[in-house]
């Protein structure tokens, strides 16, 4: 497609830029794509969408970029505790879900872009040229480099023109009225001056009272919040690689063989030696393969043996281990005795009571396992956790019993009655934190306030700030200079604009998704 591109020939070769190349396509749903092949891992998608599959292979590709721009950004890797507090995986989901439904509104608009198009675009990247021109040989090189084809990256350059298409057919249709203008010019310039009383839950919850009727009702309603964990017990016998070495050789070709087979892992400066260079490792390796697959074997021998009867002590005799026994415990905690053992852990709880598992490998040695005990998980009686319901009915009841007074003086504001108020705040202009004096950080106060009039001088509904619910009425306004705002009209609608467009977007893209058909994988839905 590009071949009138690749005429160029400059040989400067850049490490690392095809990572910057492929972050540029991160941070904005409308610029990352996938090529469209099927390959997800027991499934061919991730998600469809509006009858759509796309490609599991799409979503990691999202994933993987989103991850490592994140990592970039913080300079350290992401734990998975990190990313599931951001929620990576989400965000990648959503992304190839936006990306679906604008390609799709993009074929409805019929929006196209020619080859001629895709190839200025590529040659303009700073990636790929050297003082300023093109260079196409460095253009195959960074690809081949990073083993994506120049097919793949220009349909990908391809989307994104139209994706900027796409963007400028609907921020060109934005437009922000004189009224719109002079509406967030007064909010901006203006300063006003609130009245306002406030109630704490902490302050009425010695009024509040709780029957059993209440204690009993709110544990059914939240019965998932107070659901025990499910608990089990194994017992297991452990057979290491050593316990076999005694007497065990191997011979010059298992040697060699093991060493073909695992080069990599004597791999030093980025090369990897002759066989002769590193032979007594490797020897030492390949008879520690050997004897370990030598006790699988044994272990796997013992379990047959003993599979029907589930009588692991029976095939412990026969290892000459042996068995420990664990104490109950739940899938987010671990016996110390098997700390570490993710894997066996997991597998534990699939067994029924009294089965055998394994042969398992892992890096301690090969186990043999036996589920002794179950305790399901079960919603306890009131008695066992009354304290803790107790508690939180209180909390919810106190909360609203706070609000109910704010609701209350709310109205006696709207009608005038000012003694009702307990504070004033003083005179304060608009803030984007939303600080209001005397009440603290609330961006709904603030927003709230600022629109409030003569006419209506209250807002709907009460606010809660820092844990206190806030009736306010507006008490007096000074208003901005309005000359003033004819000087700044167009320099404020130009600063406007691009939030507004942005708003546009995400409201479209919302529209989109709103009436979009949406199937996601449901193993994809379980994290796996």
């Amino acid at each position: 497609m590009l071949g009138i591109m690749r005429k160029y020939k400059q040989s400067i070769i850049i490490k690392g830029v095809f990572t910057i190349i492929v972050l540029s396509f991160v941070g904005t749903i409308f610029l990352i794509w996938g090529e469209g092949k099927e390959g997800l891992q027991g499934s061919s998608y991730a998600v469809k969408v509006n009858g759509e599959k796309i490609p599991y292979d799409e979503f990691l590709r999202t994933y993987d970029r989103m991850k490592d721009s994140i990592q970039q950004i913080y300079g350290q890797p992401l734990t998975p505790e990190m990313e599931k507090q951001m929620g990576v995986r989400k965000m990648a989901l959503d992304t190839i879900i936006g990306n679906a439904l604008v390609r799709q509104e993009a074929r409805r608009m019929g929006i196209r872009v020619s080859d001629d198009d895709v190839a200025a675009a590529i040659s303009q990247m700073p990636f790929f040229q050297r003082d300023g021109v093109f260079d196409a040989k460095l253009y195959d090189q960074v690809l081949r480099m990073n083993r994506i084809t120049p097919a793949a990256f220009e349909n990908a350059k391809r989307q994104e023109l139209i994706m900027e298409k796409v963007r400028k057919e609907i921020t060109d249709k934005v437009t922000i009225s004189d009224q719109d203008l002079l509406n967030h010019y007064k909010k901006t310039h203006d300063s006003i001056v609130l009245r306002f009383v406030s109630f704490s839950p902490e302050e009425v919850r010695n009024s509040i009272k709780v029957t059993d009727q209440e204690l009993n009702a709110y544990l059914q309603e939240h019965a998932q919040e107070f659901r025990t964990e499910e608990e089990i017990s194994i017992s297991y016998l452990l057979l290491t690689p050593e316990m076999f070495m005694k007497g065990l050789t191997v011979t010059e070709d298992e040697v060699r063989s093991f060493y073909l087979k695992n080069r990599d892992k004597y791999q030093e400066k980025g090369e990897i030696p002759d066989l002769e260079k590193v032979k007594e490792r490797a020897r030492a390796d390949a008879l520690k393969s050997k004897a370990a697959q030598l006790a699988y074997e044994k272990a796997a021998d013992a379990l047959n043996r003993n599979l029907k009867s589930g009588d692991l002590k029976a095939a412990a005799r026969m290892l000459g281990v042996p068995v420990i026994e664990t104490p109950l415990f739940t899938a987010r905690t671990s016996p110390p005795s098997l700390a570490g053992e993710n894997e066996l852990l997991k597998k534990a709880f699939f067994l029924k009571q009294g089965e055998l598992g394994g042969p398992l490998e892992t890096a301690r040695g090969i186990y043999l396992y036996r589920l002794n005990r179950r305790n399901p998980s079960v919603v306890p009686p009131l008695a066992a956790v009354r304290a803790r319901v107790e508690k939180l009915v209180m909390d919810e009841k106190a909360r609203e019993a706070a609000r109910a007074k704010a609701v209350e003086a709310l109205e006696k504001l709207a009608k005038g009655d000012l003694s009702v108020a307990t504070g004033e705040t003083g005179s304060f202009s608009y803030s984007e934190k939303g600080e209001i004096p005397k009440i603290g950080l609330s961006r709904g106060l603030m927003e709230a306030a600022f629109s409030l009039t003569a006419a209506a001088p209250v807002p709907k509904e009460p606010f809660l700030v820092g844990g206190r619910w806030y009736a306010v009425r507006l008490d007096s306004r000074k208003e901005a200079d309005l000359a003033e705002f004819q000087k700044q009209k167009e320099q404020i609608r130009q600063a406007l604009l691009p939030r507004k467009r942005n708003e546009a977007l995400e409201a479209w893209l919302k529209g989109l998704r709103d009436k979009a058909r949406i199937v996601i994988n449901p193993a994809l839905e379980q994290g796996s």
